[in-house]
């Protein structure tokens, strides 16, 4: 069809060859390809960090046109092999997090489908690559999970800063439900004493501890706003292509470590869980999503599996409104609200 079109245009001289010219590079336009999106602002430029090896990155000026930053860690986390044998270096869900000039980069080292897992951190106090103070420094563990010892998964951490200022991670997938656990002063390490909750499961059906089960919720993140905080959730089936069923949940708090309840006032502890977005015709599904404000307003991240391009993760950067204090996002922005990948 295309072709078709291109070859009409081109009959209609300069004018009709301008038009193909833009009309073939929109179709071509490479987007950003990206697992489990996250993104700051530093100084005027935005930085999104994503699954992949080392984990990738990438940066922008206008959240439209990206550029491949690189990657985090040149090899990987020294500890990697020790608490997932056969690592290769392919990093999962990191979380961005400033504090005091400092960049936090949290992340996950596991085995797929299997609790075999931990969450890391390093910390630069720069973002940008070409800064002689650029270097990542790794802290090490912050938390583990081991089979056999513990109903939850040490993947998926999001941090969130409370009203007097202390920092939570929340993390979590499958298992028992996420986790909510309070973070020292240094960011690095737990708080002692340790201060554990769970803040939301589905129903699960577990032959043993190693088994995710069929309780499908994970990738917490959770925002404040409005005099609340808002756990975002995603349900259902990630990374399985067309087959995938991923979307994306809410509930709200008036306190950081819950009860989370949805718009129906059902507790996420229990399975609640309003909608805020899902596939269609399409996108085949979407998740794993954070939430910021920048410049006055506020925007919800995620990946989008496009059934054009057979089910290939895209990254997308959604306006969010407010109705009765409970957030919404545009379907359509999906497909108008595209990002480019641009050459060095």
């Amino acid at each position: 069809m295309l072709k078709k079109i291109t070859s009409l245009l081109l009959s209609m001289g300069q004018q009709g060859a301008i038009l193909s010219l833009a009309l073939t590079t929109s179709a071509t336009a490479k987007q950003v390809e990206v697992h489990d999106p996250v993104m700051t602002k530093a100084g005027d430029t935005y930085y999104v960090f994503s699954t992949g090896p080392g984990i990738t990155y990438y940066q922008s000026q206008d959240m439209v046109n990206w550029q491949l930053t690189g990657r985090v860690f040149p090899d990987q986390p020294s500890w990697a092999q020790r608490i997932a044998p056969g690592f290769e270096g392919h990093l999962w869900a990191p979380d961005i997090y400033q504090k005091d000039g400092r960049f936090y980069l949290y992340y996950s080292v596991s085995a797929f489908g299997k609790n075999t897992s931990a969450i890391g951190v390093t910390v630069n106090t720069t973002l940008d690559p070409n800064d002689p103070d650029y270097r990542w420094v790794d802290q090490g563990i912050v938390v583990r999970s081991i089979p056999g010892r513990d109903d939850w998964n040490a993947i998926d951490p999001a941090i969130v800063e409370d009203e007097n200022g202390d920092a939570w991670m929340s993390f979590g997938s499958f298992w028992q439900g996420l986790k909510l656990v309070k973070l020292d002063d240094d960011l690095v390490r737990l708080a002692e004493p340790q201060q554990w909750h769970t803040i939301a499961k589905r129903p699960s059906e577990q032959s043993d501890d190693a088994s995710a089960g069929t309780g499908a919720i994970e990738a917490p993140y959770i925002f404040k706003k409005n005099g609340y905080y808002y756990l975002f959730v995603s349900f259902d089936k990630c990374c399985q292509g067309m087959d995938s069923t991923y979307n994306v949940r809410v509930g709200r708090a008036k306190h950081v470590t819950g009860p989370y309840l949805d718009k129906q006032g059902r507790s996420l502890l229990e399975g609640g869980g309003s909608l805020v977005i899902e596939g269609n015709q399409d996108w085949v599904a979407l998740g794993h999503n954070a939430a910021y404000t920048f410049n006055g307003q506020d925007y919800l991240v995620l990946h989008a599996y496009e059934r054009a391009d057979n089910a290939l993760q895209k990254l997308r950067i959604l306006p969010i409104s407010w109705q009765n204090d409970w957030p919404q996002v545009n379907p359509d922005d999906l497909n108008a609200r595209k990002t480019k990948l641009l050459s060095k």
